[in-house]
């Protein structure tokens, strides 16, 4: 929850009004390398979604996260709807390993309920997208794809690009506070 992305897209966040809860999961706090059990992984995201909850019940509430973060944030709300959470906000879903295209990371998609919005970089090796478009089409309205033009998995983007990692910091807030704006007031 240190990660200098996630430090600064929670400051990029804040000056858009957005209050973020960052949280770990029990393997990175105990410094192990191997991810926890996916259940493990979702009890986390489960306890995070109330400790956010109760530390603001005046804000809409929308969880989500960074790559593997966020796609077990989804199999969460898809294991059982996140108590008033309005919507997922996906930064970087990992669709696949790098080199190894697939969409079964995607099946479980189908079974959330609330709306989705997917931030890509158009260079992201961990989602193909030609097959990640083909899944959020399934999805419907629930699914939002936003893409961001030369930028990778971590959302660095090409010098040739005319644009700056923190250009696309900034796009990432912006789109979201925006998205989420147009969610919570409906």
């Amino acid at each position: 929850m240190q990660h200098p992305f996630l430090t600064s897209l929670s400051h990029a966040l804040a000056a858009h009004h957005v209050a973020t809860l960052r949280y770990q999961f029990p393997y990175m706090e105990q410094k192990r390398r191997a991810p926890d059990p996916p259940a493990v992984l979702m009890d986390t995201v489960d306890a995070a979604v109330a400790a956010a909850a109760q530390a603001a019940p005046q804000l809409p509430l929308f969880a989500g996260g960074k790559s593997m973060g966020g796609r077990m944030t989804s199999q969460a709300a898809a294991r059982n709807p996140l108590p008033g959470v309005q919507g997922l906000v996906f930064f970087g879903f990992p669709l696949h390993p790098p080199g190894a295209p697939s969409i079964r990371r995607a099946d479980h998609l189908a079974n959330v309920t609330v709306p989705m919005l997917f931030l890509q970089g158009t260079r992201d090796t961990f989602a193909d997208l030609k097959l990640l478009r083909p899944v959020l089409s399934k999805l419907g309205s629930l699914a939002t794809l936003h893409l961001l033009d030369t930028a990778d998995h971590s959302f660095h983007v090409l010098k040739s690009s005319k644009r700056t990692d923190a250009d696309a910091l900034e796009e990432l807030a912006a789109t979201t506070a925006s998205w989420i704006s147009g969610i919570a007031h409906k």
